[in-house]
């Protein structure tokens, strides 16, 4: 489906969940299309997923920092996402906090997917950190991304029972069955203006 509204993908792994976004845009489920891949990874599979779907694909150095962008590097990937006129950043598994110019430069209009029931298990492995809890549920989140970490107005959530014989491996992959369910519709709603935020909360309109 050719769409007018147009996302840019940021992923620093494999990329599956991009690959549902992605794919989900080509099946006309979604009313919009991928028009960027970007990620501070150069061997990343994400890029791969993006050059076999002919879809422009870019690695960025991200600069000296572990965790985030250094200036140049945010001020490179700003200017690739305007220069592709990208309505809506979508972090797929992106291993960098954004920061403020970045947020600012595209305010509203970033979202993630987070594999936990937010505000619970923030961070990094929030698999392992529910199984180390003993939750008996878990799940994941979508929500817009602030200066915080996971901390943006949630937009929707999926649960996802934990099982008494579950490993950090078998937990991790059916949460992440759920993403690839969860993120695609998400997206769409942004797409079709169905989503609007009030101060925390958001609200899916018709």
């Amino acid at each position: 489906m050719a769409s007018d509204f147009r996302i840019a993908v940021l992923g620093s792994g494999k990329g599956s969940n991009f690959v549902s976004v992605a794919d989900a845009c080509a099946a006309g489920k979604s009313p919009a299309q991928v028009g960027l891949v970007l990620s501070d990874v150069a061997t990343a599979g994400i890029l791969d997923r993006a050059r076999e779907r002919n879809i422009p694909a870019r690695f960025i150095a991200p600069g000296q920092f572990r965790t985030k962008l250094d200036p140049q590097a945010e001020e490179a990937f700003i200017e690739a996402l305007r220069g592709a006129r990208v309505d809506l950043v979508a972090l797929a598994g992106f291993m960098r906090v954004l920061k403020g110019d970045f947020l600012r430069a595209f305010e509203g209009r970033i979202v993630n997917i987070h594999p936990s029931l937010l505000p619970s298990f923030p961070g990094l492995e929030a698999w392992k950190q529910a199984l180390n809890h003993g939750v008996k549920l878990t799940g994941c989140t979508v929500h817009f991304v602030d200066a915080g970490v996971d901390s943006g107005p949630i937009i929707a959530q999926q649960s996802v029972p934990v099982l008494d014989n579950d490993t950090p491996e078998t937990l991790h992959q059916r949460i992440q069955t759920a993403e690839h369910e969860l993120y695609p519709k998400c997206v769409a709603a942004i797409a079709r203006g169905q989503i609007a935020v009030n101060g925390r909360r958001v609200i899916w309109g018709n």
